[in-house]
């Protein structure tokens, strides 16, 4: 090597060793998907909200403290934290802080049993309807088409909160608190308010990364586990067994842990049949929590194999979370024929106050208690918000997820 290559090479050495390697995409995550570390500065957007205006960075310029919190209407955790954040707005109001939602996810991405815990989905006009319910008070943007400002800010669950000062350079990211409950007495760390409280003041951040915790983003890319998801339950087999009034007795007791919802049909009866795609929605929504659906037909017994046909025809298929438990009670299914003449001793096992014509739904929680009751064709929705209604949309202390 001559003397003129070696002292360029002295002299290029400082730079070598000080530039920034390129940084890896982190371990999952979709392309474009930057993290962004504590001194970055904010990413700009421009999403629509639910007031129908577009939002910008720019917008917010005159808060002295900007914070993002990415939310959505499905995951419980998300849904949780929103009564804390709500308080957070009131309490700093003219404070200086200013506070805007974002939901990341793209609708498309979700199975139907990651509905489980919400009434609504994560499209735009469900956002609107879900933050009308929970008295929002602060702004709630779209970002599902795209995922730019996801991407860009490198949102890696819901809810992920990022806290930026005044110069807009990051001061705080992470959970909103410690706690995946509603209850504000299960929160021992509140990083963020803590975050904020010191900003305000002029001080350190005294902790400035925790770990979201949380319902994983719902990126575009996810849309091949719904098709996957989807050709599971269209290519599922259901096993069909005769019930008696003992057998429906026993069922109605309900000696587990599960919502049981029972539905009394026949292949020949038109409401029946209008109303099953509901039956089975709700069977997917609920398919992640303790919750299952008991089809009764009232067909000849010998239809048995029409009844099975008809049954697999519209996906009323067991989800995989509730074998085990079909198991452990020796159960082959959840799709049964009533085998008896009387129709009265089926009305008597399952519900006295059933006037007698079907469709006839019950939902009975653990216990036995009466959630919801119908005799006819059902509406999907309200059948859904009794049920929610009465399992929650979050997580409680004393469950396990």
């Amino acid at each position: 090597m001559n003397k003129l290559a070696v002292s360029l090479l002295v002299a290029l050495l400082p730079a070598l060793m000080n530039a920034e390697t390129p940084k890896a995409k982190k371990s999952g995550m979709p392309e474009g998907f930057h993290e962004l570390k504590i001194g970055d500065a904010a990413p700009d957007f421009d999403l629509i909200g639910i007031d129908e205006e577009k939002h910008t960075l720019k917008d917010y310029e005159d808060a002295d403290l900007f914070m993002i919190a990415f939310l959505s209407n499905h995951c419980p955790t998300s849904q949780a934290v929103e009564g804390r954040i709500k308080k957070l707005v009131k309490e700093f109001k003219g404070k200086g802080l200013r506070l805007v939602a974002i939901n990341p996810n793209d609708p498309a991405a979700l199975r139907p049993d990651e509905l489980g815990y919400s009434k609504y989905s994560d499209s735009f006009p469900e956002m609107k309807r879900h933050a009308e319910e929970q008295k929002f008070n602060f702004d709630y943007l779209y970002d599902g088409d795209t995922q730019k400002t996801a991407l860009a800010y490198g949102c890696l669950a819901t809810p992920h909160v990022m806290i930026f000062d005044k110069e807009r350079k990051l001061r705080y990211q992470g959970w909103l608190d410690d706690s995946r409950y509603a209850d504000e007495a299960t929160v021992t760390s509140p990083d963020a308010r803590n975050a904020i409280e010191a900003l305000l003041d002029g001080k350190p951040v005294p902790v400035t990364e925790t770990k979201p915790h949380g319902c994983s983003t719902k990126w575009l890319g996810k849309r091949d586990q719904v098709v996957t998801d989807n050709d599971k339950w269209e290519k599922g087999e259901v096993e069909v067994e005769w019930i008696d009034a003992k057998g429906v007795a026993a069922l109605r007791k309900n000696d587990t842990k599960k919502v049981r919802l029972f539905n009394v049909w026949a292949t020949w009866c038109g409401p029946c049949v209008k109303e099953f795609p509901e039956l089975v929605a709700t069977s997917r929504k609920f398919g992640l929590r303790d919750f299952e659906f008991i089809s009764i037909s009232m067909d000849d017994p010998k239809e048995l194999p029409a009844v099975k046909a008809f049954l697999e025809k519209h996906n009323a298929i067991v989800p995989d979370k509730l074998k085990p438990s079909l198991k452990a009670e020796g159960r082959k299914g959840n799709a049964y024929l009533f085998n008896e003449a009387s129709s009265e001793a089926l009305i008597q096992a399952l519900d006295p106050e059933w006037p007698g014509p079907i469709p006839h739904t019950l939902v009975v929680a653990p216990g036995g208690e009466v959630i919801f009751r119908h005799n006819g064709e059902i509406d999907g929705d309200e059948l859904r918000a009794k049920i929610l209604e009465h399992m929650g949309r979050f997580y409680l202390p004393e469950q396990t997820p």
